[in-house]
């Protein structure tokens, strides 16, 4: 399986340029795109909403090539929120999907934190971790309720 590293030098030059073009790639449906924003580690990890824990490029590839089986993903991230350093870049996004059910097109919500390192290759995604949202227009408070995971 051909590794995303002979592409990875076309992503951008920053953890908002790879996220951007990481939404894009999802968008278009295009696994190339998609897994050059990745870093070429063994200990790379991407968990979907109610998935399993996806462990280095291959599981995760092969993922996201299942996913796109069924056709491109519309979401566009949100309400983003960044801790960012020299060398790298915690990203946690409220994003929107747009899905059709048996009732029509609907919307879904999903708080994603995506974590970027910076690599000789320049930035790269290391993590992303996808939870079921709460429903759109609620905004988060603080104050609310505490879940111990």
């Amino acid at each position: 399986m051909p590794k995303a590293k002979l592409r990875a030098a076309t992503v951008g030059g920053s953890a908002d340029d790879v996220e951007s073009s990481f939404y894009e790639a999802m968008q278009s449906g295009d696994i190339d795109k998609l897994m050059a924003c990745w870093a070429d580690e063994d200990d790379i990890v991407c968990v979907h909403p109610g998935g399993s824990r996806l462990v280095g490029n291959a599981a995760i590839r092969a993922a996201f090539e299942a996913l796109f089986s069924n056709g491109t993903v519309n979401a566009k991230p949100e309400q983003v929120c960044k801790v960012e350093s020299l060398t790298s870049a915690m990203h946690n996004v409220i994003e929107r999907i747009a899905i059709l059910t048996n009732e029509g097109a609907q919307e879904a919500c999903v708080v994603a934190t995506n974590v970027y390192q910076r690599t000789p290759q320049g930035w790269r995604m290391v993590a992303h971790h996808a939870s079921p949202g709460k429903a759109a227009g609620v905004a988060d408070t603080p104050g609310g309720p505490q879940v111990l995971h």
